[in-house]
């Protein structure tokens, strides 16, 4: 029975464009590789740096480098192919990994740095995989896509964590190494560099096509986008505490990297299976709902740590996190995307100009949500920026769903009318 279901399973997989499957099974492989830079960086900063508002410098720097590099890759691809584009962004998140680990002391413009080099690496990996999406599936199929990535990231958000938290704790209590548990973090960069070199060499594998070599860059565009790009702003402001926050609350309240492993595997296999079902049999007009659920999750998990704030509460946060993040990612990505389709036709631009334009709403929303973190980290102290700048950034977020049925409303009007 499973195994016929599982077969079932790998047809229907089968049975969509090859470019869509190359890309798809790219990214499992890079997602690999994300659990360890967004939890085990930070972790390293906090282990071996005496402010806990550089984890967040160092994450603005990378929020920073991020649209930088969109610009950069919007021009680069009139010149080079999209894969080796993407290819590089995926290697370059080795290098920052290496050169954070080479600094004798951290300070923030260490820090910040090689949080610009992280940001070079997302930028040009999201900039061009965000087109991939767009260009290899259709409105139909970006709820099994989206689900099906997002499958992918939340299983490896079960295995490495553990692997890794338990990997970096062993060492440091059977004094692996000559005790320098530093040196665990350094094979953990090698590894970094070994996927990154073989999903690099499986991106050339797509036949990907680059986007037409048209102009990207503009500054009037349709009402329709302009809700979307006040969307990205929300979304924007709580990116920075989603990466972050689970890292400095569990490092300070309940214990070092294997609890830090071990917490984020918590959940993830239950949430993994409901976002595939998910992603396999919604459509379209469920989009709204499976987006309400996830705010509410982040509102709930941000509400139990500021009233308890103690390590049941980052449990609580924890837990709720897992099933939050993917759950708004499988619902606005497909969002976003139907957007670009309809508003590019009619204003008859590159569908790049407007994946460009969408990262700069979100680093106008990150700029805001790390720049009141470090605030209130550095005027006020650490615990208030830990414990009630996460509520009131998730109540903020709750505004995203008024936006988002708007959104969803006019695009639906407007795309029947011109139908007609």
């Amino acid at each position: 029975m499973l195994i016929q279901r599982f077969r079932n399973e790998l047809a229907f997989f089968q049975s969509h464009p090859r470019s869509m499957r190359v890309l798809l099974l790219t990214n499992l492989i890079y997602a690999l590789v994300l659990p360890i830079i967004e939890l085990f960086i930070g972790a390293y900063i906090m282990r071996n740096g005496s402010d806990v508002s550089l984890v967040v410098i160092f994450q603005l720097a990378v929020y920073t480098g991020i649209p930088l590099t969109f610009l950069l890759n919007g021009i680069l691809l009139r010149y080079v192919h999209i894969s080796r584009l993407y290819a590089f962004g995926m290697l370059l998140s080795g290098v920052s990994m290496t050169g954070m680990m080479l600094l004798e002391t951290l300070d923030s413009s260490g820090v910040f740095a090689a949080g610009l080099v992280m940001g070079l690496s997302y930028g040009f990996f999201w900039a061009n995989r965000d087109f991939l999406a767009l260009d290899t599936t259709s409105d139909e199929n970006r709820n099994y896509y989206y689900g099906l990535e997002t499958f992918f990231y939340t299983l490896t958000f079960i295995v490495v964590p553990f692997l890794c938290g338990s990997f970096i704790s062993a060492s440091e209590r059977f004094q692996w190494f000559g005790g320098q548990v530093n040196f665990a973090y350094y094979i953990l960069t090698v590894v970094v560099f070994a996927l990154t070199a073989t999903a690099s060499v499986l991106v050339h594998k797509g036949g990907f096509r680059n986007p037409d070599n048209e102009k990207f860059l503009f500054f009037r565009y349709d009402r329709l986008w302009n809700k979307m790009l006040g969307m990205a702003v929300l979304k924007g402001i709580a990116q920075g505490y989603i990466v972050t926050a689970p890292v400095m609350l569990i490092m300070k309240l309940v214990g070092k990297e294997g609890e830090l492993g071990l917490i984020q595997s918590l959940g993830s296999f239950l949430s993994a299976i409901l976002l595939y079902v998910l992603g396999r049999s919604t459509s379209p007009r469920h989009r709204l709902g499976i987006f309400l659920a996830g705010l509410a999750l982040f509102a709930l998990g941000a509400s139990a740590n500021a009233v308890l704030f103690s390590a049941v509460g980052v449990l609580l946060f924890v837990v709720c996190l897992i099933f939050a993040r993917p759950l708004l990612d499988i619902a606005y990505f497909p969002i976003q995307l139907s957007v670009i389709d309809f508003v590019s036709k009619l204003e008859k631009r590159n569908t790049f100009a407007y994946i460009f334009n969408h990262e700069i709403g979100l680093y106008l929303g990150r700029l805001f949500g790390c720049g009141l973190f470090i605030l209130l980290a550095r005027q006020v102290s650490d615990i208030v920026a830990l414990r009630y700048a996460l509520l009131v950034i998730a109540l903020l977020q709750l505004l995203s769903i008024f936006v988002a049925k708007s959104i969803v409303k006019e695009r639906n009007q407007r795309f029947h009318t011109l139908e007609k």
